[in-house]
Order: structure tokens, then C-alpha cells, then sequence
């Protein structure tokens, strides 16, 4: 099965500067397998040297999001359309208040984060359940 794999800005470099291309395999894990040994440089952006998918990797084959379907055996059909999305964490931090992003087990100052590390305005820094309002 022929499927158009759409690709963000930050992976097109290692494609050759295409924001779209193609690739076969009748399952998500074949079809990726494809893509890395035509486009090497996405090999270690998309999955491990294992041939899994790196954890902050998000791909969706025609906007269904795969880790609720059969993951890397999902099936495939000729004309689908694969989107290959890393997760962005983080934002602007300016005057330690986040301006902007989504922040996913990570630190921020000022700010409430689920499952990570907040600092608060009193410079205590702790777990999101020390904090009142941050979740826990």
C-alpha cells in the first residue's frame, strides 16, 4: 500500500526539504520502516535503533492517533494519509511565567504542570501535588 506521509517543518530537512512524501508497507511500522531507508536522517528522529517509536513522537494515520489503535501494526490503505508530529514541550519563558506551549512532565516556574515539578512564587519547588491548584 502507496500512503502520503506528512511531515513537520523540524523533520523536512532530513527529506530533502519535502513537507510531504510516500511510502509502502501494508502496517504503520512497515511503512515507517520504509520511510527511514529512504530518508535515513528521519531514522533517528522518528524511531529507535530498536525500531520503536520514540515516546515523544505522535503519528496518526488520517487523524486517528495510533497509540489508541494497533500502535506500529496498524493497518494501512493505499491513499491514507500517515502525519508524523513530535510532541513540542516547553514555550517562552520570560520573567519565569511560561508564555505559550504545552509542557508534559516537565519543570516550570510559576506555573502548574501534570506529573512534573512546579516552582512556586515563593521559590519552594516540589511536586505538582504540593502545590494548591496544581492538580495532585
Amino acid at each position: 500500500m502507496t500512503v502520503e506521509i506528512r511531515l513537520p517543518t523540524v523533520l523536512r530537512s532530513h527529506a530533502g526539504g519535502q513537507s510531504t512524501v510516500e511510502a509502502s508497507g501494508e502496517t504503520v511500522g512497515e511503512v515507517l520502516s520504509h520511510l527511514t531507508s529512504t530518508y535515513p536522517g528521519l531514522a533517528g528522529q522518528v524511531v529507535t535503533a530498536e525500531g520503536s517509536l520514540h515516546r515523544f513522537v505522535n503519528v496518526y494515520v488520517n487523524d486517528d492517533d495510533i497509540r489508541y489503535l494497533d500502535k506500529l501494526g496498524t493497518k494501512v490503505s493505499d491513499g491514507d494519509v500517515i502525519t508524523i508530529l513530535p510532541a513540542v514541550a516547553g514555550g517562552a519563558v520570560a520573567g519565569g511565567a511560561v508564555a505559550g506551549g504545552a509542557v508534559a512532565g516537565g519543570a516550570v516556574a510559576g506555573g502548574a504542570v501534570a506529573g512534573g515539578a512546579v516552582e512556586r512564587p515563593d521559590g519552594y519547588f516540589g511536586g505538582a501535588d504540593d502545590v494548591p491548584g496544581a492538580g495532585g
